[in-house]
């Protein structure tokens, strides 16, 4: 099969929870531009309002769906909205995420339980949901994103967030567990884990009262850079794509090298 066909997205559909900005954004740009349809869905439908008209302007179909993870009825909708507009569901990117910063020895109980209750309840309620959808069609792309904090501890001054790394190591472990699981129907689960990207969630750090961490944590990356747009959207198109028809349960980190040290 020609290079091209391996990474043509062209007739699949595909959702993008998170998708109206940040990594979500990203990807969902990466995927509209191999030719996907879209489903981006978000809690700001401002925010997917705007990126939908962006997206069409490549000349795919995009749909916009106001959905907050933590609520299953939203997801009910979501999914039932998929269905409706594009009849099944090819590619599911599980990006929607949450993060909430408070002292360690302080952290709230109600605030533990909302990090995970978005970053891991709401992505394993959609991806059953949706993983029925592909086994009835005879396979599909699941990319669920997590983050290099997955597999580490962070400093307290730098991301006074403790669940969060926790959540994401479930995330971690899910995609494994269901790559194994759900590899008889041809469904294939993998996750990429970002490092330090340009994005909405990680905007307090650019804070010009932040420099000195800032610089810190980039100068520990091998490539002493924070990630942008391209250096993403690449491997979720992979993922997503027949080139990758021979990976599962892989969590593949894009973090400049940070992991690797």
């Amino acid at each position: 099969m020609n290079v091209k066909e391996l990474f043509d997205l062209k007739g699949k559909k595909a959702i993008v929870t998170g998708g109206g900005r940040g990594i979500g954004s990203f990807i969902a740009t990466g995927l509209a531009e191999a030719g996907a349809d879209l489903i981006i869905a978000s809690r700001k439908i401002q925010n997917l309002e705007k990126e939908a008209k962006e997206l069409q302007s490549l000349g795919v179909k995009v749909i916009p769906v106001k959905c907050d993870i933590e609520s299953k009825e939203d997801i009910d909708n979501l999914v039932k909205t998929a269905v409706q507009e594009f009849g099944t569901v090819d590619i599911l990117v599980n990006n929607a995420g949450i993060t909430w910063g408070a002292p360690t020895l302080d952290f709230p109980l109600e605030k533990w339980d909302k990090v995970f209750n978005i970053n891991v309840r709401g992505l394993w309620i959609l991806t059953q949901q949706v993983a029925k959808i592909m086994k009835e069609k005879g396979g599909g792309k699941i990319i669920n994103i997590s983050s290099i904090f997955g597999s580490r501890g962070s400093l307290e001054i730098a991301h006074p967030a403790v669940p969060y790394n926790s959540s994401k190591a479930a995330v971690e472990i899910l995609t494994k567990n269901l790559a194994v699981k759900l590899a008889q129907y041809k469904i294939y689960v993998n996750a990429i884990a970002p490092g330090f990207f340009h994005t909405d969630m990680m905007e307090y750090i650019f804070k010009p009262e932040m420099k000195p961490i800032l610089d810190a944590m980039v100068g520990q990356i091998p490539l002493m850079k924070v990630g942008e747009e391209n250096e993403i959207k690449g491997l979720a198109l992979f993922l997503a794509s027949k080139a990758s028809d021979y990976v599962t349960g892989a969590v593949i980190p894009v973090d400049g090298g940070l992991g690797a040290k």
